[in-house]
C-alpha cells in the first residue's frame, strides 16, 4: 500500500489526490505495522515506562501525519518494523545456535528391564534404572559405566575432541557419544540434576549476572531518552522563540518535521539490543568450547586479569603418579616389591596405587601380614613373619628413629620407604605428571601478556620449584594449607592494581576461589563443589582453556566497544545533519534501523570465531 500510494501521488492521479482518501489510504496502510507498536507504547505507559523506542516512533508518525507527510509516517513504522523483525530474527538465531551447541541430550532413552528394552522420555527414567546406549548414540542421563571399559566422545560436554577411556564403575555422563560398542549405565542423576543439565542452567542464569557495559546501557537509555525528546521539542520551539527577536523565515511544519527526524533517528535500539547480545554469544561460544562463564559480569572481569595463580595437583598435573625410580639396601628388588604391593594394595590413596599398578607390571606376589595398621598422612606399620615392617615417609621412619639416607630427605620426587626391624631396605620413588596441555597454557598466558603467573601448592617447597622450573614459572611457593594459599591471594590483593584469577580443582580451594577477582573451577564438569565455589567453571580437564577464557572475554569486550562506538558515532552525525534540516524522515528510519541490524550482526560473529 505505501509503495502504490507513493506511486500514485508521484502520478498525481485526481481521485487519489482528494485530501481524505489520501489520508485514509496512508491510515490503512500504517495500521498493521502502527497499531502492534501502539501497543507496546501502551503497556509500557501502564509500567510507567514513558520515555522508549515505542513513544519515539509513535510520537514522529503522529507528528508526520499532522504536517502531511503521509507517506513518511507510514515509512517510520514500516521499516521501523522490519528492522525489528530482522533484528529478532538474528537473536533467535544466536539464541537457537547456543542452545544447540548446548542441549545435546536425547529425546528417549532405552531402559532394561526383566530383560526387555524399553524406550521412554529420559524425564520418566529413574534413579538406579539400567540405561542401554549403542554404538553413535548419546547417553541420556548420568550414570556409571557397567560394562569393563568403553570409549566416548566428549566434546559435546568438555569441548575435548579426543576420545576418552572409561572404566567400569566410572561416571558416564549425559551427552557423552558412545563408540563401537553397546554400553549399560546405571542411572545416579535424574534428568533436571544430570551435569548437562547444570551447564545449560548455568548458561541460562548467567543472563542474570550483567557486565558493566550492560548496566550502562540500561541507566543510559532511561536517561537518554526522555532527554532527546525534550531537545527534539526545542529544536521546534527555540526557533519560534528566536524569531519573536530576529526576523527570518519561520515555517512551523519545516522544524517540526527536523524535530521528528529527530526523534527518530535518536532511538538507542543498537545499544539496547547489540550490548546485552554481545555478552550472551560470548557465554554461548565459551561453553561450546567448554568454558562456563556464570554471567557477562566475570566475562568483562577476566579481561582485566593480569596475575594468574595455579593450584599445583590437578590443574597442572594429571594427580596421577608414576614410579621413576627404585633403589633397594639389603634386600632384593623381588621381595622389596613384594612387600610393599601387599602394603600399598589395601589403600586407595593415589601413590599407592601408582605403587600398585608398578608392582603388578613386575609381577609381584602378595605376601600376608599378621598385623596391620594404616597412619593416616604417614604411610604404614605391618608385622611380616614376625618381622616388624615400616612403610611410609620421612616424618613415619624419623618417628620410628628409624634413620634414612640423606639424599631421600633432599629428594624433589615424592618417596616412599621402608625399613625392617628399624633398618632402612629400601625406597620408591615417584611423581606427579604435568599434563601436556600445561606448558602450552603458561605459554598462551605470556603471550596474553600476562607474566604474573603463580604456582601455589601443599607439595614441599623443593618438589613445587621443579614443577615450576618445567613450566616456566617463576613464583612457586610450596608447604601451603589451603588458608595459607587464601592469605597468600589476600596479600596479592591488597595492591589494587592486581586483578587475580585463581585456578583450582574447586573442591579444597573454595576460600581461595572467592578471595580472587575471577575463581577458575579445572576440570569441575561433574563436581558440585565446583560449579558453586568458582565463577568460570573449565569442563575439560585442560589449563589451556584459562588462556582460552581470556581471549573470548577479550574478543567479546572489543565487539562490544565495537557497537558502542559505531552506534554513538553514527547517531551523533545524523543527528546534527537532522537538526540542521540535511537529513530526512526516511534516511532517519534507514539509519536507525541500518546502525541497529549492523550492531546486532556484529555481536553474533563471535559464534564463527574459533578460539584454540
Amino acid at each position: 500500500m505505501l509503495i502504490t500510494g507513493v506511486l500514485m501521488n508521484h502520478l498525481e492521479y485526481a481521485w487519489f489526490m482528494h485530501p481524505y482518501i489520501n489520508l485514509s489510504w496512508f491510515i490503512i496502510a500504517f495500521l498493521p505495522v502502527g497499531l502492534p507498536v501502539s501497543r507496546e507504547v501502551l503497556e509500557a505507559v501502564k509500567h510507567k515506562d514513558i520515555f522508549n523506542e515505542f513513544s519515539l516512533m509513535l510520537i514522529a508518525t503522529i507528528g508526520a501525519f499532522c504536517i502531511g507527510e503521509y507517506p513518511e509516517a507510514v515509512a517510520v513504522m514500516l521499516f521501523y518494523t522490519i528492522g525489528e523483525m530482522m533484528q529478532h530474527k538474528a537473536v533467535h538465531k544466536a539464541t537457537k545456535n547456543i542452545g544447540a551447541l548446548l542441549d545435546v541430550r536425547p529425546e528417549t532413552a532405552t531402559v532394561v528391564k526383566s530383560g526387555n528394552l524399553i524406550k521412554v522420555s529420559p524425564q520418566k527414567v529413574n534413579i538406579d534404572d539400567i540405561l542401554e546406549v549403542r554404538p553413535g548414540e548419546r547417553v541420556p542421563l548420568d550414570g556409571v559405566l557397567i560394562n569393563e571399559h568403553a570409549t566416548f566422545d566428549t566434546s559435546a560436554l568438555t569441548g575435548e575432541s579426543l576420545p576418552r577411556l572409561i572404566d567400569k564403575g566410572e561416571e558416564v555422563l549425559a551427552g557423552m557419544i558412545v563408540y563401537e560398542q553397546i554400553i549399560q549405565i546405571k542411572v545416579t542423576r535424574a534428568y533436571g540434576q544430570s551435569a548437562l543439565a547444570r551447564i545449560l542452567n548455568l548458561v541460562k542464569d548467567a543472563s542474570s549476572r550483567k557486565a558493566p557495559a550492560e548496566l550502562f546501557i540500561r541507566k543510559f537509555a532511561k536517561v537518554y531518552t526522555p532527554i532527546v525528546t525534550i531537545l527534539a521539542a526545542l529544536i521546534v520551539i527555540v526557533p519560534a522563540l528566536i524569531g519573536l527577536f530576529i526576523t527570518f523565515d519561520y515555517v512551523f511544519a519545516d522544524w517540526l518535521y527536523r524535530g521528528l527526524v529527530f526523534l527518530v533517528i535518536s532511538c538507542p535500539c543498537a545499544l539496547v539490543i547489540s550490548v546485552p547480545l554481545g555478552y550472551f554469544a560470548g557465554i554461548g561460544i565459551a561453553s561450546r568450547n567448554g568454558i562456563l562463564f556464570k554471567g557477562g559480569n566475570y566475562l568483562y572481569e577476566i579481561t582485566k586479569i593480569n596475575n594468574v595463580a595455579f593450584d599445583k595437583t590437578g590443574t597442572l598435573t594429571t594427580g596421577t603418579f608414576e614410579v621413576v625410580d627404585f633403589k633397594t639396601d639389603n634386600i632384593s628388588k623381588e621381595n622389596l616389591l613384594n612387600i610393599m604391593y601387599s602394603a600399598e594394595n589395601k589403600s586407595n590413596h593415589p601413590i599407592a596405587r601408582a605403587i600398585v599398578l608398578y608392582a603388578l607390571e613386575n609381577k609381584s606376589q602378595e605376601v600376608y601380614f599378621s598385623t596391620f595398621k594404616e597412619i593416616a598422612g604417614h604411610g604404614i606399620e605391618a608385622e611380616l613373619k614376625g618381622d616388624k615392617i615400616v612403610i611410609g615417609n620421612v616424618r613415619l621412619l624419623e618417628k620410628n628413629n628409624i634413620n634414612v639416607p640423606k639424599e631421600l630427605e633432599t629428594s624433589t620426587y615424592s618417596i616412599v620407604i621402608c625399613a625392617i626391624n628399624g633398618q632402612y631396605v629400601g625406597a620408591l620413588m615417584l611423581e606427579d605428571m604435568v599434563k601436556e596441555d600445561a606448558h602450552k597454557a603458561i605459554k598462551k598466558l605470556h603471550k596474553l601478556g600476562i607474566s604474573e603467573i603463580h604456582l601455589l601448592s601443599g607439595d614441599k617447597k623443593d618438589i613445587v620449584e621443579k614443577y615450576a622450573s618445567k613450566l616456566g614459572i617463576k613464583k612457586a611457593y610450596g608447604d601451603l594449607l589451603p588458608e595459607n594459599k587464601a592469605d597468600y591471594i589476600a596479600k596479592l590483593s591488597n595492591d589494587p592494581n592486581n586483578k587475580i584469577a585463581f585456578v583450582g580443582d574447586g573442591m579444597n580451594d573454595a576460600p581461595v576461589l572467592a578471595l580472587s577477582n575471577v575463581g577458575v573451577a579445572m576440570g569441575g564438569l561433574g563436581s558440585d563443589a565446583a560449579i558453586e565455589s568458582a565463577d568460570v567453571v573449565i569442563q575439560a580437564d585442560m589449563p589451556s582453556k584459562v588462556a582460552s577464557a581470556i581471549e573470548i572475554g577479550k574478543c567479546t569486550r572489543n565487539i562490544v566497544r565495537e557497537n558502542i562506538i559505531w552506534a554513538i558515532g553514527v547517531k551523533v552525525i545524523i543527528l546534527i545533519a537532522g537538526a540542521l534540516g540535511f537529513t530526512t524522515l526516511w534516511a532517519a528510519v534507514f539509519a536507525d534501523v541500518g546502525v541497529a541490524l549492523i550492531a546486532v550482526l556484529n555481536s553474533i560473529r563471535i559464534l564463527y570465531k574459533k578460539f584454540e
